[in-house]
């Protein structure tokens, strides 16, 4: 269960043979990559941090924060990419943020990590749900 929990990363690294072989925009996959991992460490940190918290407007606030904070760092790690390599590069960010997200989402679901874990966690616990 834990390598299905973790395929987009091992999808993110596992890519960059594929990408430094074939001659793709090396900037754009190192931009997007970073802005992934980054990302996926920081949301599983809060998500934990969440886990952890007893009040519920701090568990929302947490959440909230971390999903917003996500989406705009890697939209601005695309926008970098585009800027600071070109537009191939920018595609390439663009591309292998999609495709990590893909594989998460899908993923999230199977390993139950989808929406609502931590109602899931609540609903053990005797609480009300934060999703």
């Amino acid at each position: 269960m834990v390598f299905l929990r973790y395929l987009d990363v091992c999808l993110v690294l596992a890519t960059a043979p594929f990408v430094l072989i074939g001659g793709m925009p090396a900037l754009g996959y190192l931009i997007g990559a970073s802005a992934w991992l980054l990302t996926r460490g920081g949301a599983a940190f809060l998500q934990a941090q969440a886990r952890r918290t007893g009040d519920p407007k701090v568990r929302a606030g947490l959440l909230v924060a971390g999903l917003l904070g996500r989406v705009w760092l890697v939209a601005a790690a695309i926008i970098l990419a585009r800027y600071a390599g070109g537009k191939d590069d920018g595609i390439m960010a663009a591309v292998l943020v999609l495709a990590a997200f893909t594989v998460y989402f899908a993923m999230s679901f199977i390993t139950g990590d989808g929406p609502g874990p931590l109602a899931r966690d609540a609903r053990a616990q005797g609480r009300p749900s934060v999703s």
